[in-house]
């Protein structure tokens, strides 16, 4: 299968970055973690990341962004920023899932060979007293394809109901609701501790995405937010019954 040309950027938590995944298959990557700023910090990581690999927009094969669920305004940011660049390159955007990219970094720190065929559940902050969540598996023969084993939902932590094949955690949400991880904990779960959203895992599941043909045009690169169901996935999730 072709490998893409893709640039990915990530602003659904207080973690800000960008990623450049090139033809020969390296990634370059901006990353910082930071409560405020990622407005101002997106584009120059762009511009950066384009000036080192000497390419322009147009030379890309497409891009992704961190559709959410995640934090109102990050999701604005990065939905703003992906359709004007894709509006200007011609090019066509794959929506990730920034529950899913901590799943697969989880997995394996570095577009995993061989992914555990467990299940990962992801808990990110909601603030509110809340936590967005899924848990997610991938599958060896295809490990760029988060397949879901619990959909992605928004609410207290008490609520949170890990699949029954989940043999780890991670995700924001957990440093903030103590109560919920001794409680994982103490069914048996492993804690994967500091793992954020990342724009080179965005890169590595959109390519994907855009080769099964998933790719979106720029007026559809639009955020998840889950609470107020503003924006829904263009396409179905592939779940473990499909």
């Amino acid at each position: 299968m072709k490998q893409l040309r893709m640039l990915a950027l990530d602003t659904s938590t207080e973690a800000c970055s960008a990623a450049l995944l090139w033809s020969n298959g390296e990634v370059r990557q901006r990353f910082i973690v930071t409560e405020r700023g990622h407005a101002d910090l997106i584009l120059p990581m762009i511009d950066e990341l384009l000036v080192e690999a000497g390419c322009r927009l147009q030379d890309l094969d497409g891009l992704a962004f961190g559709r959410g669920p995640g934090g109102f305004t990050g999701l604005r940011i990065a939905a703003g920023v992906i359709q004007g660049l894709a509006y200007g390159a011609g090019l066509q955007v794959a929506p990730v899932s920034s529950l899913a990219a901590v799943a697969f970094l989880t997995s394996s720190p570095s577009c995993p060979s061989a992914p555990s065929p467990h299940g990962i559940l992801v808990c990110n902050d909601a603030r509110m007293n809340e936590v967005y969540w899924g848990c997610y598996r991938f599958d060896p023969d295809d490990p760029c394809v988060p397949i879901v084993l619990a959909a992605e939902a928004v609410g207290p932590e008490d609520r949170v109901q890990p699949a029954p094949t989940a043999t780890h955690f991670a995700g924001n949400g957990i440093a903030r609701y103590p109560a919920l991880q001794a409680r994982l904990e103490s069914a048996g779960l492993s804690y994967r501790t500091g793992v954020y959203p990342r724009a080179d895992a965005i890169a590595r599941l959109g390519e994907r995405m855009l080769q099964q043909g998933d790719g979106v045009e720029a007026a559809e690169a639009l955020p998840v937010y889950i609470r107020d169901d503003v924006a829904r996935p263009p396409r179905p999730a592939v779940t473990e019954l499909s």
